[in-house]
């Protein structure tokens, strides 16, 4: 099994840094790094995870949507790592939902985002790829890409009163 990485927390520097293109994707240590962001989101119960939460200001996205208990209706899809990410366009269309992070345990908060977008990236083989992503995964993609960035979901957030607990999450939104 592969490492599960320690996960920067919220006020640590890194989050919010731009983070780095990365150069040599075919190298064993990019790859390394692919399988352990992979490892440990899978094993945080994220749907998605960003180099920078484990300490690389690398441009490195993994989006893994999948229903979970803070996610029950999510869809399942493969986990897709993204390598020097863009998003080259997005819907006018705006939704807002709760979001939480692996950074920001215990807190979630309602982040309006577009409901499409379309990403160029770079998969792990180093192939380029264009690709529309609508709805949940869409959100996942954007909040990643945020990471990137040097942005958490906190700032995306446009009134406090749309903050609570992971507690009270459980206890009220999802019901």
């Amino acid at each position: 099994m592969d490492t599960v990485l320690e996960i920067s927390q919220l006020g640590n520097p890194v989050l919010r840094q731009q983070a780095k293109p990365v150069e040599h994707i075919q190298h064993a240590e990019t790859q390394q790094l692919i399988d352990h962001l992979i490892t440990t989101m899978l094993e945080s119960a994220g749907v998605g995870i960003a180099a920078p939460q484990v300490g690389e200001s690398l441009q490195i996205m993994v989006v893994a949507s999948r229903p979970t208990l803070r996610y029950p209706q999510a869809p399942s899809m493969e986990p897709v790592a993204m390598i020097n990410p863009e998003i080259v366009s997005q819907s006018d269309d705006r939704l807002k939902s709760w979001e939480g992070c692996l950074s920001i345990p215990g807190v979630r908060g309602q982040v309006p985002r577009s409901q499409a977008i379309t990403v160029t990236y770079t998969d792990r083989q180093g192939h380029s790829h264009q690709q529309e992503f609508t709805d949940f995964v869409a959100r996942i993609v954007q909040h990643e890409f945020d990471h990137l960035q040097g942005t958490v979901f906190l700032d995306r957030v446009e009134n406090t009163q749309e903050i609570m607990t992971e507690q009270e999450y459980q206890k009220h939104a999802l019901v």
